[in-house]
Formats: C-alpha cells, sequence, structure tokens
C-alpha cells in the first residue's frame, strides 16, 4: 500500500489553478515564437494535422506520465525519482532523471530569459510607435542594432530574470498559481482581441484559415514530420521536470487523465490563434510565411507600422508574448529552488536568489553571443545555439524518453494505475502509447536532432 506523501511547500488551491499552471508552463516562446514560423516553413494545414497526431499520441502520454510521478511522489524531480525508485525497488540510479530535467531547464532559461527580454523591448518599442514609417530594411537593422548592443540586451535579460525571480520567491500560492491566475485570462482575452481584429480583413483572414486547415500532403516531407514531433514535445515543457513539480502540488482527487487533455487543449488552442492573429497580418502585407526565427522581431513590426491602430496592435502582439515566456520562465527555475529548499532546508527566497544569480551569469554568454561573442563558435554554434541545441535536442527528449519507459516499465502497474485512476481500457491505451509509440518517436527525434537519422 503505498504510503500517501505531502509536499512541503504546498499544494494547488484547486484543479483550475492546477490547469492555470500547468498551461502557463506549456505555453511559451514556442506557441506564439516558434509554432507559427515553423508551421510556415513545412507548409502550413498538412503540418498542422500531423503536429496535432504527434500531440495526441506522443505527449499527452508523456505529460500524464510526469504530472503522475510528481504527484506519486511529492517531492521535487531529484528526491521524487529516487523515492519512486525505492518504492519499486528499482535502482537508484533512476534520480538522474530528475538531475537532467532540473538541469535541462536551469540551462533553458539561461537563454530563455535573454529572449523574454527581447519581447519585454519590443512591448515599448511598438507601443511608443517607433516603427511608423520605418522602412522595411530600417526595421530589420533596428533589430540588428539592438541585438548587436550588449548593455541593451543585458539591461532587458537583467529584467525578465527580475520578474521570473520575483514570482517564485512568492512560493506556489502566492507566487505561481497567484500569477498565472491572471496571467493566462488575460493572454486568451489579448489573444481573442487581435484575431478579432484580424477580422476585419476577411480576405487576408479566409487566408490564413485556408493556409492553417486545408491540408496539401504534397508539402509534406519526412523533415517536416520529425519537426512536428519535436514541437508536440517541446510545447508542453515536458523533460524538464517543470510538469512533475507542478504534478507533486496538485490535489489528490484530481483527475490526471482529464486534466492533461484540457491542458494539451488549451496550449494547442493558444496556439493556433497565435497563428491567426499572424498569419492574417502576413498575407495581407504581402510578407513570407516561413520567414524564420525573426518573423516577430523583424518581420511583423513591417506590418506594424503599415496598419491602423498598427502601434496598439504590436504593444498588445509584444504583451503577449511576454507573458507566455513569463509563465514558462517561472516553472523552469521552480524544480531547482524546489530542491534546495527540500535538500538544504533553504528558504525559498535564498533558494530562488541564488539560483538566479547563477542563471543570470549564465545568460550573459547568452547575450554576448549575438555581439561581442559571436565569432566565437563551437561545433558551429555559438554559445546560445549550443545550449538551444542540447538542451532540445538531447536533453528534453532524453528525459521524457526515460520518464515513460521508468512509469511503464519500472513501476508497478497498480501504483501507476491507482495514482492515473484510469479503467482496464484506457489503462491499456496509456500503458501502449507511454511503453512503446511515445518513446519510440522520441527515439527517432533523438537520433535525428543529433544528426544520426534522417
Amino acid at each position: 500500500m503505498h504510503e500517501r506523501r505531502e509536499s512541503i511547500h504546498g499544494q494547488w488551491s484547486s484543479r483550475m489553478a492546477f490547469i492555470l499552471a500547468a498551461t502557463g508552463a506549456a505555453v511559451g516562446l514556442g506557441n506564439i515564437w516558434k509554432f507559427p514560423y515553423i508551421t510556415g516553413e513545412n507548409g502550413g494545414a498538412a503540418f498542422v494535422l500531423v503536429y496535432l497526431l504527434c500531440l495526441l499520441l506522443m505527449a499527452t502520454p508523456i505529460m500524464m506520465t510526469e504530472i503522475m510521478l510528481g504527484r506519486r511522489s511529492r517531492r521535487s524531480p531529484i528526491l521524487g525519482m529516487q523515492a519512486l525508485a525505492r518504492e519499486g525497488n528499482a535502482s537508484r540510479h533512476w534520480s538522474l532523471i530528475g538531475w537532467m530535467g532540473v538541469a535541462s531547464g536551469f540551462l533553458i532559461l539561461s537563454y530563455y530569459a535573454v529572449i523574454m527580454g527581447w519581447a519585454l523591448a519590443y512591448v515599448f518599442r511598438a507601443g511608443s510607435g517607433m516603427f511608423e514609417g520605418m522602412s522595411a530594411p530600417a526595421i530589420r537593422a533596428h533589430f540588428e542594432g539592438f541585438a548587436a548592443d550588449p548593455e541593451k540586451l543585458l539591461l532587458w535579460h537583467t529584467v525578465a530574470m527580475l520578474l521570473t525571480l520575483t514570482v517564485v520567491a512568492r512560493g506556489v500560492r502566492g507566487g505561481l498559481e497567484g500569477a498565472t491566475r491572471w496571467m493566462m485570462p488575460l493572454l486568451a482575452l489579448i489573444l481573442v482581441a487581435l484575431v478579432g481584429y484580424n477580422m476585419g480583413s476577411p480576405e487576408a483572414f479566409y487566408q490564413a484559415l485556408s493556409f492553417m486547415f486545408t491540408p496539401d500532403f504534397s508539402r509534406l516531407t519526412p523533415q517536416s514530420v520529425l519537426i512536428a514531433m519535436g514541437h508536440a514535445f517541446f510545447t508542453l515543457s515536458i523533460g524538464m521536470g517543470a510538469i512533475m513539480a507542478y504534478g507533486s502540488y496538485m490535489p489528490e482527487r484530481v483527475s490526471i487523465a482529464r486534466t492533461t487533455l484540457i491542458i494539451v487543449a488549451a496550449d494547442t488552442v493558444i496556439a493556433l490563434m497565435a497563428g491567426l492573429v499572424i498569419f492574417p497580418v502576413v498575407f495581407a502585407n504581402g510578407l513570407e510565411v516561413g520567414a524564420g526565427p525573426g518573423l516577430i522581431f523583424q518581420t511583423l513590426p513591417i506590418a506594424f507600422a503599415q496598419m491602423p491602430w498598427g502601434t496598439m496592435f504590436g504593444a498588445l502582439f509584444f504583451i503577449v508574448v511576454s507573458i507566455a515566456a513569463w509563465t514558462s520562465a517561472i516553472s523552469m527555475i521552480e524544480p531547482a529552488v524546489a530542491h534546495l529548499v527540500e535538500q538544504r532546508g533553504f528558504t525559498r527566497v535564498r533558494a530562488t536568489l541564488l539560483l538566479g544569480a547563477i542563471i543570470w551569469a549564465i545568460g550573459l554568454l547568452s547575450v554576448l553571443s549575438f555581439n561581442l561573442l559571436a565569432d566565437w563558435t563551437l561545433f558551429g554554434k555559438t554559445f546560445f545555439g549550443l545550449l538551444d541545441f542540447v538542451t532540445s535536442n538531447i536533453m528534453l527528449p532524453l528525459g521524457g524518453m526515460l520518464m515513460a519507459l521508468f512509469a511503464a516499465w519500472v513501476m508497478r502497474a497498480d501504483s501507476t494505475r491507482q495514482e492515473l485512476g484510469l479503467g482496464r481500457v484506457s489503462f491499456a491505451l496509456w500503458r501502449l502509447l507511454a511503453a512503446f509509440i511515445a518513446p519510440v518517436g522520441v527515439l527517432l527525434m533523438l537520433l535525428s536532432g543529433l544528426g544520426l537519422w534522417q
């Protein structure tokens, strides 16, 4: 019989509080920044359809698994995996999954805060009307000049980190829950307003709908399928321990399966809404849908400069990007903070400040990757690019795959069935997905990311 544990950090006040917090962790720059441009690069609707299938068959069962591991252990990822390994009479080395997750979130936040800083800076740039009357070359030159200025990037990187630490230091209910309780509805409200604004240009809006929802499978390539698979995995923030940490604060009687499906649905709706915000603007202004990572910082401001109410539209758009980045950023540092509080007896404020200072310092190298250290490369990548590659292509998929394998093959079936609360058929389906389909998909993605399989 499993001895019920309690998290020393407290728990979410309700099921809705957990849904908002976990959705906030999942919704980030991947939804607003990355999803639209990779959709544009990979043919639109056919890519979206494959992405949704990957989300359902691979990412959802792994997210259920990570939440289940967190709630079962009621500990931070490192100590939680140790406790679960002991419960299953398994090797203590399974705790390395927890270490990998905490390290992943730690490293990702160091460069994620840099991009969050860009978004915060562009709220004020767009809102002040800076882009009005500027030509396309001038707007692109402005971004290049901004990225080339280490002092400006450092300032906004620091602001992003301070905003993140302020929330995390206040604890589960006072900080994480309190922040996401207002940030997520605000993000959704602004997105709805921006989609409504775009509906005022019926031709461009219809073109965007057709692009996103009328599949042309001739434009789909094997590489596109792998990209869809990878994004389905990363969009839910799986594998870095954040969802496991949030799961450890989850109320006992809340259904993991139903809650996970709600979170996945909310994350997907927000990503699709982001496309309906961005693509009508792109089509209405004759811009390139596959403009790549520079889409929102270099391409969209060109449109804002020419649109009616473009100043307000641009400011609201970058507020959405900033909120999405902020809700994800607080989840990335939470597992490491929780570990110091549990293992070392640190106060939450002390743990947050110490870890925040280290992450901020590592982030300096990412800041300098765009200017003073732009010519310094390792394996052909800047420090920023190397961190992104190692965490996104190795650490996260490996962590997610190992969590699924641990839950499906190492934990006792009665333990997982008890925690998931699934019936016989539903449990068999979860186990099929977690034990076979999801790990194989993640393995292919891992090999592709390492260039070992195409």
